[in-house]
């Protein structure tokens, strides 16, 4: 075992305890994790001159992420992305969610998963993070445990893996919200991006699905187009289907580089596809890993996950996690020099 697994305290909130957890590798890089959201808080590798450097937004402090609108690194369920209309129904009965954007829901609302203390388990080089669920926890059905496993490993990949189980028939979609800058500046500009899926789920300006797939152009994050994106003062927030052809020729879901720092990230995934969101609404009131505060556009989401919304829309691939079943997905984020 190559992988070490510190901890220590990191505050407490509602009376429960916070801790940091580091896995370090044989090489010296390492990641940070919280189980205040099951929250990744630091990646920290080399880059081509030697140099280690975060390649993740992040705060040194805990109260930071308690005071957090944006998701930063957390855990997102119990489901991630927009249900439309705040509803959904299920076995012929209607749950009834919070609406928290717009008439939607986002992310679980105020009952998301990012907002609760977990417990944790260290197993050899595993930090495993566990969390209980309620029957009727944010409006979703059934009484639900989640394991969050973290693993970090001496290539410097971070594999995520969700296994939950349901004592009823619900509806599940976990992910990570990172927000990646490989280059630690101001902003991901020089960054490029490959996703290997060349069809998106077509969506409103509420980003809720129409229920349409539409083809979508590759997007490089390089020069005019981001620059184009900036000036629109728009980002992108789409969800990219992946293609099982492109990812066997690429090896991978997606891929950002950043020639800058000489850095690559590598995404590898059991979903079926990977919702890319550019930091549109990023802010902060705390100074972050590069010393300050989040603004649009500083960082990108790569969140592996099922279809938004997929619930109501009988056409996509079913959300729905069916008694004492297990749900069993994986995210791998394999950092490297080009």
């Amino acid at each position: 075992m190559s992988t070490t697994i510190t901890r220590k305290d990191w505050g407490t909130h509602k009376g429960e305890n916070l801790y940091l957890f580091k896995l370090t590798n044989s090489t010296g890089a390492y990641a940070e994790i919280s189980n205040y959201g099951a929250t990744l808080v630091s990646v920290v590798v080399p880059d081509q001159h030697g140099d280690q450097g975060n390649v993740i937004l992040g705060f040194a402090e805990a109260a930071a992420y308690l005071d957090d609108k944006c998701y930063i690194g957390s855990t997102v369920g119990r489901f991630a992305n927009r249900i439309g209309g705040a509803k959904f129904e299920l076995n012929g009965q209607t749950y009834h969610l919070e609406a928290n954007d717009g008439v939607n829901s986002n992310h679980g609302a105020s009952s998301g998963f990012n907002y609760r203390v977990f417990g944790f388990e260290i197993v050899d080089d595993h930090l495993v993070l566990v969390l209980h669920s309620n029957d009727g926890d944010g409006g979703f059905p059934g009484s639900l445990n989640l394991r969050v496993t973290y693993k970090w490993s001496d290539d410097n990949e971070l594999s995520i893996h969700y296994a939950a189980v349901s004592d009823q028939d619900t509806i599940a979609n976990f992910t990570n919200h990172a927000y990646f800058n490989l280059s630690e500046a101001e902003t991901m500009l020089d960054h490029r991006l490959t996703i290997s899926g060349d069809t998106i789920v077509d969506a409103g300006e509420d980003y809720i699905p129409t229920g349409e797939i539409k083809p979508a152009a590759e997007i490089e994050f390089k020069g005019d187009i981001l620059k184009e994106i900036l000036q629109q003062n728009s980002g992108i927030n789409s969800f990219y289907i992946l293609n099982d052809n492109d990812i066997a020729a690429n090896g991978y879901a997606a891929k950002l580089t950043d020639e800058t720092s000489g850095r690559f990230l590598e995404v590898t995934t059991s979903y079926s596809g990977v919702f890319l969101y550019t930091g549109d609404y990023l802010a902060s009131q705390y100074l972050n890993h590069n010393n300050r505060y989040c603004q649009p556009f500083e960082g990108l989401c790569l969140e592996c996950q099922h279809y938004p919304d997929s619930i109501n829309h009988p056409q996509f691939p079913s959300p729905v996690l069916k008694k004492h079943k297990v749900y069993d997905e994986y995210i791998n984020f394999k950092f490297g020099l080009i």
